[in-house]
């Protein structure tokens, strides 16, 4: 019977794969330069082919090798949800959760949440990632996240998910005296008015992948402009009356327009809200404990998520 590479030595190999140098990848996996090097070279001996092309400046993983760390994945995956059972049934809500958030969401709801968190299960703690919406499922699907705090509609095939609260769209302009517009039936008037240019975030940004009709008119009208990477971005933009933008509430509950002097104008009936919810793997050995956590910041959400309103505003 032929060896099999063991998981240290697949590890070592996605370690590679991410990072393409050795130096940076040997500190990902806590060991040092030369164990890791032996380590691939262990792996290319067992399986036959040559995972990786190296020069003194550069690391090319060959095309087998990329083949080979598709299934290595899976493979580290599948030992870490082995893994995941066995503390699960011993101590459930304990240990390390690795958590994906979006940058639209965590800023203005993690601080507030997560001490919360610790006090209802102080034998768990979060470990937060943030980024776009697409490359944290990605790393999902990979097994390099636990479960990810996003905002929905989105797709999501072979994902479980749960959803927590919606969180509604305003709109906001550079005009600190002007007045929020009587007709709350129709915004694209009002946002229209001056010919000032719509402000929204990049296209690949989680905004852009919702279903809701306000924003899709606004991003195909024609002074549409994408061009900020933040909703922070966005704001300071406004403010310095380069156009207008929309924010969702929770950034605006969360302060983010605190020092600016700009107008926050409901949208009106146009407007649906987005739906800020969790989402895991299907059949994760986890899976009870996502629930649990679920159902906490769902309740949670209740007591302490508040709209924005023109008098909070004020």
């Amino acid at each position: 019977m032929n060896a099999l590479p063991n998981l240290r030595h697949l590890r070592y190999l996605v370690a590679l794969h991410d990072h393409l140098n050795f130096s940076r990848a040997a500190e990902a996996c806590f060991v040092t330069q030369s164990t890791l090097s032996a380590g691939i070279r262990e792996l290319e001996s067992a399986t036959g082919v040559a995972v990786a092309e190296r020069s003194k400046r550069s690391v090319v993983i060959t095309p087998i090798g990329r083949q080979l760390v598709t299934r290595a994945r899976l493979l580290l995956r599948d030992a870490e949800a082995l893994m995941a059972m066995g503390r699960e049934a011993s101590q459930p809500m304990s240990g390390v959760m690795e958590m994906g958030v979006l940058p639209t969401i965590g800023p203005f709801l993690l601080p507030r949440l997560v001490p919360d968190v610790g006090r209802r299960f102080p034998h768990l703690r979060l470990a937060l990632r943030e980024d776009k919406t697409r490359l944290l499922l990605d790393r999902l699907v990979e097994g390099r996240l636990d479960l990810v705090l996003m905002a929905f509609p989105y797709e999501t095939p072979g994902l479980e998910t749960y959803m927590l609260f919606d969180d509604a769209y305003r709109f906001v302009s550079a005009s600190a005296s002007a007045p929020l517009p009587s007709d709350r039936s129709g915004f694209l008037p009002d946002a229209d008015d001056g010919g000032q240019n719509l402000l929204l975030l990049e296209h690949d940004h989680c905004l852009h992948s919702h279903a809701l009709p306000a924003l899709q008119r606004a991003a195909e009208i024609e002074k549409a402009n994408f061009s900020s990477t933040s909703l922070h971005t966005l704001v300071a933009m406004v403010a310095e009356g380069m156009g207008a933008t929309f924010l969702p509430d929770l950034a605006i509950v969360g302060g983010i327009l605190e020092g600016s002097d700009v107008v926050v104008r409901p949208l009106g009936d146009q407007a649906n809200a987005r739906t800020i919810g969790l989402c895991w793997r299907k059949h994760s050995p986890r899976a009870d404990s996502f629930l649990q956590l679920g159902g906490f910041m769902r309740e949670w959400a209740t007591r302490n998520i508040r709209p924005w309103s023109p008098k909070a505003a004020s």
